[in-house]
């Protein structure tokens, strides 16, 4: 790969080749890629992407750590919409306002992009097997992109993963095992077993190669904006690797000389479980929370990526802010009644935050911000419902539709 020089070590700086089946460092730092910007300038241009028909996260090969014969993975992830909202820009009191609807991807979520880079590595690496833990997301992301790919599937989720979620691992083909316990503990079962049997591990704590995945999701709105990045970027944090793709990915195309500046990160979590967050606010190191919020996919109380995304928050000059499951519920309303946009509990908490700074007065009034749906809402239409509340239930009668028309519309 001439675009990257090498795997390095965050915590110890240690530098390894970047072998497709490269995990940790043998302190057990997580490994970064490490890119060469140089050749990047020398043999790129914004515009030498910008003309590309390849409407994919692959577009986006020069800053992608894959051989240059790797073959595309079959689904199509990436170059999911970012819309333009004056009204709800207006709303929240901001200058400008996108959102940018991640939930559009094959398997509905971001966790696609990681995936599909993980399924690129797996088959750089000769492997026939790929495994990861998951609280949902991740697992069916995999399962989806695997199976478009001829590659088997082993799954481990906690027993308490939306079933729309599981349905589609089912779908898929996966072998899913639901754990009888929290992401902890179904992470270290899914390592023990990836050690024990010798499949490809998509697990984001382990793998640096997924964050380089997430990562383009960064990539895309600062293409999508023209190649210029906006003040500020709203995403939830659950396990912290999906926060750290995206200041990667701005860093990246910033070091390259694609754009000009870089934007401030406000991290989302929930009150009830916030480890990465906390830590910020506090100035000490991380600890273990307990799993509680119903926003399932960054409900992780062991967060794996924490040094990366706390760095990411950090060195951004970011906001870490957090909030309530109600908060959530009343994001999910707004942005399904305001944008059209249906997002998962999970996928809208960056909207929760960001509506929660801008009523705190903490957001500047000409700033311009993008907030990332990260999943669709149909993986979780209980919380669809316990949000937007139950439809009104009738006998086949105008005269009882009259009834209720008055109270239809107040």
């Amino acid at each position: 790969m001439k675009n990257v020089k090498c795997l390095k070590c965050i915590k110890c700086g240690k530098e390894y080749e970047a072998l497709p089946d490269a995990t940790t460092c043998e302190c057990g730092g997580i490994l970064d890629v490490i890119y060469d910007y140089d050749y990047i300038k020398e043999n790129f241009t914004p515009d030498d992407i910008s003309s590309s028909d390849n409407y994919t996260m692959w577009r986006y090969r020069p800053f992608l750590p894959v051989e240059e014969d790797t073959v595309q993975p079959p689904l199509r992830v990436g170059w999911s919409p970012l819309y333009e909202e004056p009204r709800m820009a207006e709303k929240l009191g901001i200058r400008k306002f996108w959102l940018k609807d991640d939930g559009l991807n094959p398997t509905a979520s971001l966790k696609d992009r990681a995936s599909s880079m993980g399924v690129a590595k797996a088959i750089e690496a000769g492997y026939d097997t790929i495994a990861c833990s998951s609280t949902g997301n991740a697992a069916s992301s995999l399962a989806g992109n695997a199976a478009a790919a001829g590659l088997k599937t082993y799954i481990f989720v906690p027993e308490r993963a939306p079933i729309g979620k599981v349905a589609q691992l089912l779908i898929f083909g996966a072998k899913v095992i639901s754990v009888k316990g929290n992401y902890e503990e179904t992470f270290e079962l899914s390592k023990a077993a990836i050690d024990e049997y010798g499949w490809y591990n998509r697990n984001a704590a382990i793998n640096c190669y997924l964050m380089e995945g997430k990562k383009t999701v960064a990539l895309e709105i600062a293409e999508q904006l023209g190649w210029k990045v906006p003040d500020y970027v709203a995403l939830s944090t659950g396990d912290g690797c999906t926060i750290a793709g995206v200041w990667k990915g701005f860093k990246d195309l910033y070091n390259a000389g694609f754009t000009d500046k870089l934007p401030k990160l406000i991290s989302v979590q929930s009150v009830n479980t916030c480890p990465i967050n906390r830590a910020v606010h506090t100035g000490e190191p991380w600890e273990p929370m307990e799993e509680n919020t119903l926003a399932d996919s960054i409900s992780v109380g062991v967060p794996r990526n924490a040094d990366k995304a706390i760095n990411a928050i950090i060195e951004s000059g970011g906001i870490p802010v957090e909030v309530t499951d109600d908060e959530i519920l009343e994001a999910m309303r707004v942005t399904g009644r305001e944008c059209g946009v249906f997002g998962e509990p999970a996928g809208v908490t960056g909207m929760a935050g960001l509506t929660k700074l801008c009523k705190e007065g903490k957001i500047p009034a000409d700033a311009s911000v993008v907030a990332i749906v990260t999943g669709n809402g149909l993986k979780d239409t209980a919380n669809g419902i316990k949000a937007a509340g139950e439809p009104i239930k009738l006998e086949p009668d105008i005269e009882k539709f009259r009834a209720v028309y008055d109270e239809l519309n107040k």
